[in-house]
């Protein structure tokens, strides 16, 4: 193993600290708490935080933080020798994107020059991370923790730009964020991903496939996204009636869209089987579909249709596209983001536009709508365009491609894993017969 390319002695402490201590000393000049005597409520919230209980989002607020922190985290740990990767380096970018976009998004409403922050800010500052951690999916394997800090930093200021474009400015409807979010978090991470292109990879890797255990894991993420996607969708809805519709329309989309997935993905596999890449995934996609227009009136088949819809591209996704987008384009989706979060985010942003289009949204504008989808998939593509550029400089201590998708270049592994995969190794070579 070449130590000198990726040691990471001095450069990720140094980094991460300096990184760390920028964000102090911003916190130190500009943040401050919320005491509820706020005059400026920003349209994104469409909540006073609040006038009787500051505490009455905290519930929702947990719900999406164990989304970010379990569900996105263990949603990864599928490669056989990464989970401590995918938990862990979850873990770091989330912990330092959440400060990072607090401060972001919040700039465009400072008070005297200070930002209030209560819990509505600390959603959407878990908000801000997610669009990391999809884009993570993307280059998951092939990157070290260096670039990833990189990229975090300039991801949540993309996304922070987008946003306010989007959601202050164009005015457009977005509240479970498929646009703002999952579209410009998939689409960051393939333009990247395009960017750090690996030849030697294209036929594959020796540990770019799963075992059982780790196809376990996995699930454990798939369940807790599933379980807490309502809270996501409906978090900084508007309190009552449709804080209550953008619940329901995602408790059906869900419901819906797992039983699409599962008899998409026995229609396309072999003897009627079902595959569990396709379960970990495309079952979640109606959560991701139906944000956009979660908080509209679409009645609760109306939601099934989308959701009934996501299930079915998320797994045809799965089984035909992505081994086109290697094989043709050069993007090595190591997660499928694209069939989980970009087509699925884009139909989200379609339904909105037909949703605004029909009514089914107070003043909405289905020309608003299309602007912020397009904004969001241009900013997407472009900044992870640089994004990836800038990641791909030589000194991050990125993986040579023979150590891509081991935690044993950058973690300290307990040696008794080696014997347990070897004993697996059986289980893997059938589970890879059907990849691509």
């Amino acid at each position: 193993m070449p130590a000198y390319a990726t040691n990471m002695r001095f450069k990720f402490p140094i980094l991460a600290l300096t990184l760390e201590i920028i964000t102090i000393i911003l916190y130190a000049v500009f943040v401050v708490y919320d005491d509820g005597k706020s005059s400026h409520h920003d349209d994104h919230s469409n909540k006073t935080e609040h006038d009787s209980n500051p505490l009455s989002l905290y519930p929702m607020f947990q719900d999406v933080h164990v989304m970010i922190f379990i569900g996105f985290g263990f949603l990864m740990t599928f490669l056989k020798r990464y989970g401590f990767s995918s938990v862990g380096i979850n873990l770091l970018l989330a912990a330092f994107g959440l400060q990072w976009g607090l401060l972001l998004q919040n700039f465009w409403h400072m008070e005297d020059g200070k930002i209030k922050v209560g819990i509505v800010n600390m959603i959407n500052a878990d908000f801000s991370t997610a669009t990391v951690l999809i884009s993570f999916g993307a280059v998951l394997g092939k990157t070290s923790p260096v670039q990833l800090l990189i990229m975090t930093l300039l991801e949540i200021t993309t996304f922070a730009i987008n946003e306010h474009i989007v959601v202050e400015i164009l005015k457009a409807s977005d509240i479970g964020a498929s646009m703002t979010i999952h579209a410009f978090g998939a689409y960051f991470g393939l333009a990247a991903a395009r960017m750090l292109y690996r030849p030697a990879l294209r036929n594959g890797h020796e540990n770019d496939g799963s075992v059982y255990h780790s196809d376990m894991f996995a699930m454990i993420g798939t369940v807790y996204l599933w379980m807490f996607w309502p809270s996501f969708n409906s978090a900084i809805a508007e309190p009552g009636f449709p804080q209550l519709v953008a619940i329901t329309n995602t408790y059906f989309s869900l419901a819906a869209c797992a039983l699409s997935a599962y008899a998409t993905s026995s229609l396309v596999e072999h003897n009627g089987k079902l595959d569990m890449v396709h379960i970990q995934n495309a079952t979640l996609a109606g959560g991701v579909a139906v944000g956009t227009c979660a908080n509209m009136t679409i009645g609760p088949f109306g939601a099934m249709v989308i959701g009934l819809l996501a299930g079915i591209i998320s797994t045809l996704g799965f089984k035909f596209l992505t081994p086109i987008l290697a094989s043709s384009l050069g993007i090595q989706d190591t997660c499928g983001v694209h069939n989980l979060h970009g087509m699925p985010g884009i139909l989200g942003g379609l339904a909105g536009i037909v949703a605004a289009a029909l009514g089914k949204l107070q003043g909405g504008d289905p020309t608003k709508q299309a602007a912020g989808l397009a904004s969001s998939l241009g900013f997407a593509l472009v900044g992870g365009a640089i994004t990836g550029l800038i990641m791909k400089l030589p000194f991050w201590s990125q993986p040579p491609d023979q150590n891509c998708f081991d935690d044993s270049i950058y973690w300290e592994v307990p040696e008794e894993e080696d014997d347990n995969e070897e004993s697996l190794a059986h289980g893997d070579h059938s589970k890879n017969k059907t990849e691509p």
